[in-house]
């Protein structure tokens, strides 16, 4: 019976009572073992690694199989903007190592590449990624971003449904109702689709004889918000 405990303690000082099949891969070299042992600095005491302050290890498990690959921190050199910096790293890529000394996101890229394997005395220059060149024709609206292709200033006014004919038809038979302008065809065609800050998205589907030239005439939704509008200059962006 004492024989038993002293096994059974020694096999939960060793965390398994089976064991386990390793595989280390260190300097160029593998290691296959077979070992009670769970924890990686004691598997790789007793495989006889070294680990510097440096080192790191990465393990992965597959069934009852364990794999340990040892990073020895070497020196590389990190170029940027002229200044260059000298490391000792045992990340495995460039990537990860640049992550690292905070040149992380899509701002910057490396010769070589993120993903090439760290060696000795390699020699990593970061370069800026160029950043598009925003967009001079978008527009923010409550519905997004729209692309425009020119504006125009115009004086504007306000109508109702309801006036001229009354019918509440416009020229070109669409119904008189928010976001439906009257202009000078001449001018903005017919059926363009158009932003006016402070109204929002419109179609160009009335015509009136008093909107000649530069003149814009906004239908809005009640005699209040007519009236409260008025008459004043906008800017009109003609839409693709």
């Amino acid at each position: 019976m004492v024989c038993i405990a002293l096994l059974f303690v020694m096999a939960m000082m060793t965390g398994f009572t089976t064991s386990r099949h390793v595989t280390i891969a260190v300097d160029g070299r593998t290691i296959d073992m077979n070992t009670t042992y769970r924890t990686p600095t004691t598997i790789l005491r007793q495989a006889g690694v070294n680990m510097n302050a440096q080192d790191e290890y990465h393990m992965t498990e597959d069934n009852n199989r364990t794999y340990i690959a040892i990073y020895r921190a070497v020196p590389v050199t990190v170029e940027y903007q002229g200044k260059i910096q000298t490391v000792r790293t045992s990340k495995p890529t460039v990537g990860e190592l640049l992550s690292e000394l905070g040149y992380d996101g899509a701002e910057y890229d490396a010769a070589p590449g993120l993903n090439s394997k760290i060696q000795e005395n390699l020699n990593i220059k970061i370069k800026d990624v160029p950043k598009p060149a925003p967009d001079p024709n978008l527009i923010q609206t409550a519905q997004g971003q729209i692309h425009f292709q020119r504006t125009l200033y115009m004086e504007a006014s306000a109508y109702l449904p309801s006036d001229g004919g009354g019918s509440g038809i416009t020229a070109t038979g669409m119904a008189a109702r928010q976001g439906v302008v009257a202009v000078d065809p001449d001018v903005i065609p017919l059926g363009t689709r158009l932003y006016i800050p402070g109204y929002g998205l419109a179609v160009a589907a009335d015509t009136g004889g008093a909107i000649v030239g530069s003149k814009i005439d906004l239908c809005m939704e009640d005699y209040t918000s007519a009236i409260n509008f008025g008459r004043r200059d906008v800017q009109v962006y003609i839409l693709d």
